[in-house]
């Protein structure tokens, strides 16, 4: 039984890890409990490619907001309700500080290669 819970947990890590890659350039990061949420889980840090765009979405039922002040993209997407998603496109390598303007524990860190 000890095997079979640790083979599913191992098949579940690569299944993240593989969908993660298969987004085709697009990724989803939800807006969930104050926190950023990519694949069902918690995320403060994302490594993606050069063209790649994300899509903010508020999954909690008040305001949220997305910015940067980082030099390699400079970006507010202002606050907007739950359901609503908004995208940034990060077309320049480097490393972005991503957070919420409304809640300032919400921080996510974007690595562009």
């Amino acid at each position: 039984m000890a095997y079979w819970i640790q083979r599913r947990t191992t098949i579940l890590a690569a299944s993240i890890l593989v969908a993660t890659a298969c987004f085709g350039g697009e990724l989803i990061v939800e807006q969930r409990d104050k926190t950023f949420v990519a694949n069902g889980a918690k995320v403060t840090a994302l490594k993606i490619k050069v063209g790649d765009v994300i899509h903010f979405k508020n999954m909690d039922p008040f305001f949220h907001n997305v910015f940067s002040l980082s030099d390699a993209k400079l970006f507010d997407l202002g606050s907007y309700p739950q359901g609503q998603a908004r995208s940034v496109t990060f077309d320049k390598a480097g490393t972005m500080e991503v957070e919420c303007a409304i809640h300032p524990q919400m921080k996510l860190t974007v690595e562009v290669k």
